[in-house]
């Protein structure tokens, strides 16, 4: 095998917005790897992706014959024996989801599956339907991919005679690492630290953990079990059971539980989320393919904030609170549950974060960084600004 197109399956995509609104479905972060990382590491095939074609020139496509697999399928060894199993007149479904199929160089859509003589799957896939899945799922992909990233292979040895360490075995130093007077129990599960990571004095972490590529665990964070900090974030104070796609912080106390970050996030000193409600009632979440909120039947969900949203010092934000693409939020109170992209404004109300102000925010922060804000991220977020226009009800009253 060698090249695997994963695609966006259309009635999979929309319930996993506000996350797909940059980024294809198999780029999402679940565990230590995104879904298409996993897919390369088990195969060793290239990857390349059918998406939105807004999202085509930054996720491009190989134009050459693939095995197109459904991007929210997170794979795993029966997986990997099905799909070799595949012919190229078959097509791979679970049920009336379509998994995977040969498709030609030419074809820009699925219809082709259509064709061909139907295989069903024999055991369920991981499949990423729903934006709580990638917490729901984390701590599972979080050992599937320990697994795989460290077989035969040797940590780097923890020098640091002030931290303590229960279930040596499950925990993989990676080469630059740093890491002074903590706290790491891997007894639940396995922790992760990538390279070149930073665990501050102080610092309480319990597996399964990881923490990817140029992060840093600030002084005194206590970091609970099914947690990944994606690359090149920082993170300090509570979280527990929430992902972190990357380039984001939640640097200060506050408590973030059973949440998902996108990237270029930044939560102010004292944020809080509510994970619970106070009548331990199922949380509802907004709902992109409805237009309103649907019943999660969770009883602990946070807060889905989008790319590029921030907010202020002691935010405070309700359970099952979704935030869109480029919000900024601030003020005192709780705003409401749904957040629109390009939202600026909080409990008091909202105006538009118009594009201009957006970007000038943008470029500062790519810029700390040492990251180029490219004109295929400007193309992006431009199409996502007009793609939700029509949930900032405001500019329709002014």
């Amino acid at each position: 095998m060698t090249h695997i197109l994963l695609f966006d399956d259309p009635a999979i995509r929309g319930s996993l917005l506000p996350f797909t609104f940059t980024r294809p479905v198999a780029d999402i972060r679940v565990g230590i790897l995104k879904i298409s990382e996993k897919w390369n590491k088990l195969t060793g095939a290239k990857i390349s992706y059918l998406t939105q074609d807004y999202l085509q020139k930054k996720f491009p496509r190989i134009s050459e014959k693939a095995l197109a697999i459904n991007g929210s399928w997170m794979p795993d060894s029966d997986a990997i024996q099905a799909i070799n199993a595949l012919k190229e007149d078959q097509a791979l479904y679970f049920g009336k989801v379509f998994l995977a199929g040969y498709i030609g160089e030419t074809e820009k859509n699925l219809s082709f599956a259509a064709e061909r003589n139907v295989v069903q799957l024999t055991f369920e896939p991981v499949l990423l339907q729903k934006t709580w899945h990638i917490f729901q799922f984390n701590g599972s992909e979080i050992r599937k991919d320990f697994s795989l990233l460290t077989a035969g292979r040797i940590s780097q040895p923890l020098k640091d005679p002030h931290t303590i360490v229960y279930g040596a075995d499950q925990i993989f130093i990676e080469e630059g690492a740093k890491i002074k007077a903590a706290v790491l129990n891997a007894e639940g599960g396995p922790i992760y630290i990538g390279k070149n990571t930073e665990i501050q004095e102080g610092s309480l972490i319990r597996g399964p953990f990881a923490l990817c590529e140029g992060s840093t665990v600030n002084m005194g964070a206590k970091l609970r079990g099914d947690t990944t900090v994606g690359p090149f974030s920082k993170v300090g104070g509570e979280i527990s059971n929430s992902v972190i796609f990357g380039y984001s912080n939640k640097g200060h106390e506050g408590f973030l539980g059973n949440s998902v970050l996108g990237e270029w996030c930044n939560l102010g000193a004292d944020t809080n989320t509510s994970n619970l409600k106070n009548n331990y009632a199922p949380v509802k979440l907004w709902d992109y393919t409805k237009g309103g909120f649907s019943n999660t039947g969770l009883q602990f969900c946070g807060l889905m904030m989008g790319d590029h949203s921030k907010c202020g010092i002691n935010t405070m934000f309700n359970t099952g609170t979704v935030v869109g693409v480029g919000a900024n939020i601030f003020g005192d109170g709780y705003p409401r549950n749904f957040i629109p992209s390009f939202s600026w404004g909080g409990a008091a109300g909202f105006s538009t974060f118009t594009i201009a102000k957006f970007e000038e925010t943008a470029k500062a922060v790519y810029a700390r960084r040492g990251v180029e804000w490219t004109p295929e991220e400007k193309e992006i977020v431009d199409k996502v600004f007009e793609l939700t226009k029509s949930y900032r009800i405001w500019d329709k009253t002014s």
